[in-house]
């Protein structure tokens, strides 16, 4: 969808931005908090350099149960490191959750606004199969366990396209940006 670019436009604005999926890599890289766990859960998905993502989305994309399990270990981690960053940033007028599977996992419950990356959807698919690992099966597995993209925009409160130049990417985060910052003005 373009978040990671969304998120560096967000910084360079001087927004902080909570990235969940660098929370994940850390919690999985080599010494991650977490490795111990997911190997007791999925043997044979870690190693030296903590755990193998393609190996452990092979073992849980498709198994609602092994999927709930590694949910169980990884969404309380994930959420106190939120929790952290958002209490370390309560200063801040604005900050930004970068979080996948926000609907999905309820947190949208925990935010007070929604912007959305989006972005049509070949160039949706072109860019996830562009990614190390990814399949064309993988991808059906994963959109199987999110909301469509027009359902997340019709939830959301922003809305930020993705799909044509960064000139005009950047302008959406912008103007964001202008409209929350004069909001919390009054």
């Amino acid at each position: 969808m373009g978040k990671s670019t969304v998120a560096t436009l967000f910084r360079q604005a001087g927004v902080p931005v909570f990235d969940a999926d660098a929370e994940v890599r850390r919690l999985q890289g080599a010494g991650g908090a977490l490795v111990a766990a997911i190997e007791a859960l999925h043997p044979g998905t870690t190693g030296d350099a903590g755990v193998d993502r393609i190996r452990l989305a092979d073992a849980v994309l498709g198994d609602k149960a092994a999927l709930a399990r590694l949910e169980a270990v990884m969404l309380p981690a994930v959420r106190r490191a939120r929790r952290d960053f958002v209490r370390r940033h309560q200063a801040r007028r604005l900050v930004v959750l970068d979080v996948p599977l926000l609907f999905e996992k309820g947190g949208w419950r925990e935010v007070d606004l929604i912007a959305v990356v989006s972005a049509s959807a070949w160039l949706q698919r072109r860019r996830v199969l562009a990614r190390p690992g990814m399949t064309a099966a993988r991808l059906t597995r994963i959109r199987a366990l999110q909301l469509p993209d027009h359902v997340k925009r019709a939830r959301a409160d922003f809305v930020i396209p993705t799909g044509g130049t960064i000139h005009a990417t950047r302008a959406a985060v912008r103007a964001i940006v202008a409209c929350l910052a004069r909001a919390a003005g009054r």
